[in-house]
């Protein structure tokens, strides 16, 4: 089965009725749920993504894959979950993840990176560098 544009057009409608800066918000607060329990380093590509995500400059579509990446990664209902299907379970997410970075991976300016140092800082404290 061929996917046209007809076969799309509803739920990038739907897409473009979302209260994108409340959903932003709750997806904020899921992302700070997720870093207290996985850590700096795993937090970081989801808070890059977010920031993505709120750029004025992202496209509706993009805005549609990042979210439904971070959503699919962090949230704990899967495909595959990891408790039944171990490494499968992970690879699903591993997936889901780079298939939105493929997409937004050139979108991710120096400034994001700034932010998502800032907010890990404020989350985890300051970066220590081992001399």
């Amino acid at each position: 089965m061929k996917i046209t544009p007809d076969m799309l057009r509803p739920i990038i409608e739907h897409f473009e009725r979302i209260n994108w800066n409340a959903e932003m918000n709750n997806v904020f607060e899921l992302l700070k749920k997720y870093a207290k329990r996985a850590g700096r380093v795993a937090a970081k590509p989801m808070l890059q993504f977010y920031y993505v995500m709120i750029d004025e400059n992202t496209t509706m579509r993009d805005k549609a894959l990042i979210y439904g990446s971070i959503i699919y990664v962090i949230l704990p209902g899967d495909l595959l979950p990891r408790s039944v299907f171990k490494f499968l379970g992970i690879v699903d997410d591993i997936g889901a993840f780079m298939l939105a970075y493929n997409r937004v991976k050139n979108k991710i300016t120096p400034a994001i990176n700034s932010k998502v140092e800032e907010t890990l800082d404020e989350w985890f404290g300051s970066k220590c560098e081992v001399v």
